[in-house]
């Protein structure tokens, strides 16, 4: 099977590491992996700060330049849930505002072979034991666009629970928002820092190593925190945790 990675803006310029994690994990797994050179962000800030139509340009430019694989695969539910859940209303809206149909079938058929990480895995792959091993006691934190948008469910609990070694606890409050929002964190700094002190005073109650997630936005947020509240906890992207092997282990 031949797919495409779509990086991401924050993974590209800050986590590179989890896409390593991501190809190395694909290629294990027997999947063909591209990284199309020509990908660019997805346009997710612009359209959630309200550029709407600057972010039309991006959503076009995601259709081209994925156009021709299988499927793509993106280790992030926020910008997973840009492409699955935003990108049909920018071409509904276009088509609507008398600005014709053509961003619309751009998308079409590139949306639906859109998948975060543990969706491909699980749904397409039919995976849940992908060989990892990680030893280590790790709580797992559900990402707003993952948990409400995606509607990933129990799929990274299952890839988790599969790891040879790992001890997965649960995590009091799962469900309530990291506090970071994109730009939620910067208009609204102090809401967003106390939420992001919640999420990790209920982390280290786990008594958990590791807290991981599936969106690296996130855990730059909730990782942020535990720094200036001198956890002991370390965040960790999940694809480093499914690429991890006793040969080849992670830190």
């Amino acid at each position: 099977m031949r797919v495409a990675l779509f990086l991401t803006c924050v993974n590209d310029t800050l986590y590179p590491g989890t896409g390593r994690a991501v190809v190395k994990l694909l290629t294990r797994l027997g999947v063909d992996v591209d990284f199309p050179m020509g990908q660019t962000c997805c346009g997710q800030a612009h359209y959630n700060t309200g550029y709407r139509h600057e972010a039309e340009p991006l959503a076009r430019r995601f259709a081209e330049v994925f156009r021709d694989y299988e499927a793509v695969v993106t280790p992030s539910g926020s910008c997973g849930a840009m492409v699955r859940e935003l990108y049909p209303r920018l071409g509904e809206r276009a088509r609507a505002e008398g600005r014709g149909d053509s961003l619309a079938v751009a998308l079409a058929p590139v949306v639906p072979r859109t998948y975060e990480l543990t969706e491909f895995l699980v749904d397409v792959l039919g995976v849940t034991d992908v060989g990892a091993w990680y030893p280590h006691t790790v709580t797992y934190h559900p990402t707003c666009h993952g948990l409400r948008s995606l509607g990933l469910g129990e799929r990274p609990r299952r890839l988790l629970e599969a790891v040879r070694g790992l001890e997965l606890v649960g995590l009091p409050g799962a469900e309530e928002c990291c506090g970071f929002g994109g730009t939620f964190a910067l208009k609204n700094a102090h809401v967003s820092a106390a939420m992001g002190a919640d999420k990790v005073r209920h982390a280290e109650s786990t008594g958990a190593e590791v807290l991981c997630a599936a969106d690296n936005s996130c855990l730059m947020h909730i990782g942020g925190t535990m720094t200036r509240l001198r956890s002991g906890l370390r965040p960790v992207h999940l694809a480093e945790i499914l690429a991890s092997t006793e040969e080849d282990p992670a830190v």
